[in-house]
């Protein structure tokens, strides 16, 4: 057997990933290096706190734009930006490896502008679902429900592969299962916030669009197997 010397020793992500993590990468390392004083001066101190009172979403303004039928770009803007801004570190880091991974599997099946629409789509659904059933919640930050998202297209990935060979295609949602168990777990042993409604709209989310935006959309998803 022979093996290509200049074949690369990682496989490459898509470039969308990369559109995608380098963002919230150098957001987190910004907002690392201004706690510690390496950048800003001393009113850099602030800047986490500062993202989140401009780019978090509200449930409660999401209430004030349906009431007044007034949408403001500056608040619309948040159903994209909040993906970005994240509580801490380890709350970016997780998201980060989750998202090279799936977004990984998903781009190699996807085209760029699908993995766009599965990310953003997720996180306007997470984001809508949680500020119309939640309006009092505090607000929504970090990249999880668009990963839930990405998690929705790789199960509709596993979908499609189980049902083309004759298989339960219900254990394409293992995966997600498994995820809110563990979810489930760490909120009864140490308390957890509201976040899981928009999680789980993300996810819901991603599957439902990953009919449309999946190569050949619905009918070569539920002709493929034939």
């Amino acid at each position: 057997m022979t093996q290509d010397p200049n074949a690369h020793p990682l496989n490459p992500l898509p470039p969308v990933v990369w559109l995608l993590v380098v963002p919230i990468v150098l957001i987190e390392l910004a907002f690392g290096a201004a706690a510690r004083g390496f950048i800003g001066g001393p009113q850099a101190v602030g800047w986490r706190l500062a993202a989140f009172q401009d780019y978090a979403f509200s449930g409660q303004v999401l209430h004030w734009m349906i009431s007044t039928g007034r949408y403001p770009p500056d608040q619309l803007m948040r159903l994209v930006t909040y993906p970005f801004v994240h509580a801490n570190f380890t709350h970016a880091l997780f998201v980060v490896v989750f998202l090279l991974a799936l977004g990984k599997m998903v781009g190699e099946v996807f085209r760029a502008w699908a993995v766009l629409t599965v990310f953003f789509g997720s996180a306007i659904a997470g984001a809508v679902v949680y500020g119309l059933l939640l309006p009092d919640a505090p607000p929504l930050i970090g990249g999880y429900p668009a990963v839930y998202g990405m998690i929705g297209a790789f199960t509709f990935l596993l979908w499609v592969r189980l049902d083309a060979v004759g298989e339960n295609r219900y254990r394409a949602f293992t995966l997600i299962g498994l995820l809110l168990g563990i979810q489930l777990v760490f909120g009864i042993l140490f308390g957890g916030g509201p976040d899981w409604v928009a999680d789980i709209s993300g996810f819901l989310a991603g599957f439902a669009l990953s009919f449309v935006v999946s190569p050949g959309g619905l009918v070569r998803a539920r002709l493929r197997h034939r």
